[in-house]
């Protein structure tokens, strides 16, 4: 015998039914000619059929229909139907599908046509008839009823699910598609223990072949024709994409190889026990194959059956459990159907692909596969760029610009170059997306309340990726695969965040994972995460000298899992976990006890034993008080989190988030530099938002259950302690994280109580992004309340932004919007909200902002028309003399304003006396800045000798008046010198500059000889300094 390849030997060749002793003998020879010559006659050979042989690697090989077919005896009782139908008409056989499928005037189809099992053979007399019937058959091919089911699939699988169409702008799998590394594997690469069993290798081995997903079923490397594929990849690198694209890709006619492709989803079987046939099955999923249901699997109508998600089937091959089955019209149970596919009994000429775990390969033979093919995910950072140049260049994105849009992708590169943790992360195409819905989220959110939560979107990534998994379907107890995760790696998250701690060393994944295994089950569902899923949370870290540690493979999911873990009650000690076993037990127990107590108790003199027993009912009510004081652990654990005063001087959490995704640019730290703590302030915010009734509900149908009374018990035990503490005057960035957790619990009457009882909201130096803006609008919204103070002074306010915060705006009464970018188009803005009916605003202050002249004119006719207003600052708005011409002039119809302040705004003199003439004559306005302006020295003499009691006005011409001089400015100074660093020198020292000589006039003008003296001293400082810098000794 030849020698065979090593694809042959996984396949042995199977005996040939012809030769078998069954088949050999006097008494079989009659028989088969018998049989032979009636095939003949009806055009199909029984010999053919039985013994046909493909040549293989080296030598002979049986069919696919041999190697799987029954016994002889069973292949020659199949010739009586066969028999029965040669003594019918082939023409009225097949008139009534091809009526429905050809033209009417075609001529009558072949009398060799023959529907048995969608077989067609011709004898060779006949070439000309064999010709006729495969055109004919192509005909069904293109039928219409294939073209409805084409067009039926693709509106289907075109579909996006509800991840997709809530959070941002998604491609259609028609238009624009990423594949996946692809590579094809075998059964010992498959049972090749790994070196580290908690470790998948990422990259690839030199001499691994990748392979497309159009040649999944081109010939092996023994020539022979593929017909069944398993494809498998862990949790996230995209099988069921990859096989919604193929589907896709055949509705559009570039899968040519097959004429009818059909579908399954094997979740969806494992819903249904009852006997069912092949035949029915197909045609109450896809109705417009009925006509085409009994040719399918013919060898001149190639058909492929794509089973997904095979490990949610417990299929057994064996023949004691499950029968053999050929007939498509036979009703049997839908795992049977499978096997028999699979056993390639069924249909033997039709292609099958198979997608699952890698857990789950070793379920079929592997003598019933032709090749296997791991997803490898893009394992080439080039792949992992081009889907978020794709995904983030959609329509959705057209909000920010194409500048943001190209610069939000350069920088998300940069970082992918870097080898940072995050190329890790994107081998997996699953968290491509993540990173792309969470850039979107960051960035282009501009809805008022905002429509997503990053708690949801988390939520909501994980649904996508583990709704309806079962860790392994052939264990009894049928648990989640997220309820695992949470117990399990959950652990780890949460000890990781008590331990500020986020790189784990093997023993801490042992003690984690393995540390309460006492059972062959247990034991068995951590080797099937470890196989399936531990890759898609823990990666091995790339930061030099940790290579031999695991990380969290987004940053953010650790502290997502360790919420998950304390909002679902795993956090207990183990006193409370027996307490909880011994209650479950009493209940379980106690009304059966009872009964047989009752009964014996009345026979025999035991009256103390009902009593015993009653007080033993009583555990399960005083333990489960106890069980809420738990809820208050939660509440406490979630404040205390929420406003640890280390910190209070971080970023905020979205800026935190935000560069975790796209780096920090800047030179990078030295790998010997002290790190700096590690910060977890997205772990309290994401316990508030697991509490929301819409993550709860997602969480319900991943197998993680959070009852709606412990929820109402956190949050009524919230109130005495994230409310109590919130009052607490919180820096900028602090109060910005408080705000976003108040969005993410989604809760209005929590959030009304928590923002009245804030005095003021000092958001200064935030970063206010659209997202900050929509969570400000939207927090503040469900009070309705007057807000004392809000501060938004230094962040980088427009006017889109002053429009999402209009509401809000509207009911405070110091607002401070100084520092901003706030030009003539935002004057617009705060024009018609000073002209609003409902316009609270009594302080306005609108310093260092580009006003410009256009500015003035808005805000002239807002002063004009405006009620509420008493201060306003314009101090450094670049409105020269014709803007504060435009503004004295509208004071003549305002009877409320108190003080103005037009300082640094290059006023001369003709314009001040002007402003003062009208101030003179004001009603309420009693107080007047011009200081920073070019006003001559005459001109400040005169403006600086009025007086509020005999002129009705005062003028601050000098910034010096009225102040501590010498305390003030050496404060200013110390600043100035901090900061010089990071500053433009060049507008540093035209300050400085501006400062000295408002110092030298104030010192002139005043006659007080101790004020002198003062100004003199802070002079010399200034001077000091303005000298230094332009030396460079600064």
């Amino acid at each position: 015998m030849a020698q065979l390849c090593p694809a042959a030997r996984l396949c042995p060749p199977r005996p040939v039914l012809a030769a078998s002793p069954a088949n050999s003998g006097e008494e079989a020879g009659p028989r088969l000619q018998e049989v032979a010559a009636r095939d003949t006659r009806i055009g199909t050979g029984a010999a053919g059929r039985v013994t046909g042989q493909r040549p293989g690697c080296g030598e002979s090989r049986p069919s696919r229909a041999e190697g799987t077919g029954p016994p002889a005896g069973w292949r020659s009782s199949r010739v009586e139907p066969m028999q029965r139908l040669s003594q019918k008409s082939a023409g009225a056989k097949t008139s009534f599908f091809l009526r429905g499928l050809l033209p009417a005037g075609r001529a009558s189809p072949l009398r060799s046509f023959v529907g048995d099992q969608g077989g067609l053979q011709e004898s060779a007399a006949q070439p000309g008839s064999a010709r006729h019937g495969q055109m004919m058959l192509r005909n069904v091919a293109s039928s219409d009823a294939i073209q409805k089911h084409r067009k039926s699939l693709l509106d289907w699988f075109s579909q996006q699910p509800n991840e997709e169409r809530q959070f941002g702008p998604s491609f259609s799998l028609d238009a624009v598609h990423v594949d996946p590394v692809i590579r094809e594997s075998s059964l010992e690469d498959i049972l090749k223990p790994s070196p580290d069993p908690t470790v998948q290798n990422q990259l690839q081995a030199p001499d691994s072949r990748v392979i497309g997903l159009q040649n999944l079923f081109d010939a092996d490397a023994c020539g022979r024709q593929v017909r069944t594929v398993v494809l498998y990849g862990t949790v996230g690198t995209g099988k069921s994409t990859l096989i919604k694209k193929m589907v896709v890709d055949w509705c559009h006619g570039r899968l040519p190889r097959f004429e009818v492709v059909v579908p399954f989803s094997c979740e969806d079987l494992s819903q249904s026990s009852g006997p069912i046939s092949l035949q029915r099955l197909i045609t109450k999923k896809y109705l417009h194959l009925r006509k085409v249901v009994p040719h399918l699997g013919s060898a001149n109508l190639s058909t492929l059956f794509v089973l997904n998600g095979l490990e949610r089937l417990n299929l057994d091959f064996r023949l004691a459990s499950t029968e053999l089955c050929c007939d498509p019209s036979e009703p049997v149970p839908p795992t049977a159907i499978v096997v028999n596919l699979l056993r390639n009994y069924l249909l033997p000429e039709a292609s099958i692909i198979v997608t699952t775990r890698p857990s789950a390969v070793r379920r079929i033979p592997s003598k019933f596969v032709g090749r296997y093919a791991e997803i490898c995910g893009f394992s080439d950072t080039h792949l992992q760029k081009l889907y978020f140049q794709l995904r983030l260049s959609q329509p959705g994105c057209e909000e920010g610009g194409a500048g943001e849009n190209n610069n939000l992708v350069e920088m998300l590169s940069r970082n992918l170059e870097r080898h940072n943790q995050i190329a890790e992360a994107c081998f997996l195409p699953s968290y491509c997306w993540l990173v792309c819905t969470t850039l979107h989220f960051l960035h282009y959110a501009r809805a008022v309340p905002p429509a997503q939560t990053l708690t949801g979107i988390y939520t909501s990534f994980l649904r996508l990726n583990f709704s309806g998994e079962v860790l392994d379907s052939t264990d009894p107890t049928q648990i989640s695969m997220m309820k695992y995760v949470a117990k399990t790696v959950g652990k780890l998250a949460h000890e990781g965040v008590t331990s500020r701690q986020t790189c784990f060393s093997e023993e801490d994944l042992r003690r984690c994972l393995e540390g309460a295994m006492k059972t062959e089950s247990e034991l068995n569902l951590l080797s099937v995460f470890r196989s399936d899923a531990f890759r898609f949370f823990l990666s091995p870290c790339v930061q030099p000298g940790k290579e031999h540690t695991f990380v969290f493979t987004i940053p953010a999911m650790q502290e997502y899992l360790a919420a998950l873990y304390v909002v679902l009650g795993e956090k207990k000690t183990l006193g409370q976990r027996v307490g909880q076993e011994v209650s479950e037990l009493i209940s379980k127990v106690s009304e059966d006890v009872a009964v047989v107590l009752s009964i014996v108790s009345k026979v025999l003199p035991l009256r103390v034993l009902p009593l015993l027993f009653n007080l033993l009912k009583m555990f399960p009510r005083y333990f489960q008080r106890l069980g809420s004081k738990d809820r208050d652990t939660i509440a406490r654990t979630m404040a205390t989190e929420l406003f640890r005063e280390e910190d209070y001087f971080n970023d905020d959490v979205l800026d935190q988030m935000d560069s975790s995704i796209l780096g920090v640019e800047g030179p990078l730290r030295h790998p010997d530099d002290a790190s700096d703590d590690e910060v977890f302030e997205l772990f309290p915010i994401f316990m508030g938002g697991l509490l929301s009734r819409r993550n709860r509900a997602i969480l319900e149908q991943l197998g993680c259950s959070i009852k709606n009374l412990a929820a109402f018990e956190i949050a009524k035990a919230m109130k005495k302690t994230v409310i109590r503490n919130g009052r607490k005057g919180l820096p900028p960035s602090e109060l910005m994280d408080y705000l976003f957790f108040l969005h993410e619990f989604q809760n209005e009457r929590f959030a009304a109580e928590a923002v009245r009882s804030l005095p003021a909201l000092n958001l200064s130096s935030v970063k206010m992004t659209p997202l900050k803006c929509a969570v400000l609008a939207s927090i503040l919204g469900t009070a309705g309340h007057k807000v004392e103070q809000l501060n938004l002074a230094l962040c980088h306010l427009d006017a889109d932004s002053l429009r999402m915060l209009f509401p809000v705006l509207l009911r405070c009464k110091t607002l401070h919007l100084q520092l901003n970018s706030l030009g003539p188009d935002a004057c617009q803005v705060i024009r018609d909200l000073l002209l609003h009916d409902k316009c609270a605003v009594s302080s306005l202050r609108l310093s260092d902002n580009p006003l410009m002249e256009q500015g003035a004119q808005h805000l002239a006719e807002a002063i004009a028309g405006n009620r509420s207003l008493r201060h306003l600052s314009l101090l450094h708005t670049s409105l020269g003399d014709r803007g504060v011409a435009l503004v004295a002039r509208s004071l003549a119809q305002n009877q409320h304003l108190q003080e103005l302040n037009v300082g640094y705004n290059a006023v001369t003199d003709e314009a001040a006396l002007g402003l003062v003439e009208v101030a003179k004559q004001h009603p309420t306005l009693d107080k007047v800045h011009l200081y920073f302006n070019e006003i001559s020295e005459e001109g400040k003499r005169a403006l600086q000798g009025l007086r509020t009691d005999r002129d009705g006005v005062k003028v601050l011409v000098f910034l010096t008046v009225g102040a501590d001089v010498s305390s003030y400015w050496r404060h200013i100074l110390s600043v100035a010198r901090t900061n010089l660093p990071v500053w433009d020198r060049d507008r540093v020292q035209q300050h400085l500059a501006l400062l000295l000589q408002d110092l030298q006039s104030s010192r002139r003008q005043t006659r007080n000889l101790w004020k002198k003296a003062k100004l003199w001293r802070v002079e010399r400082e200034v001077k000091g300094m303005l000298g230094k810098i332009q030396q460079g000794a600064l």
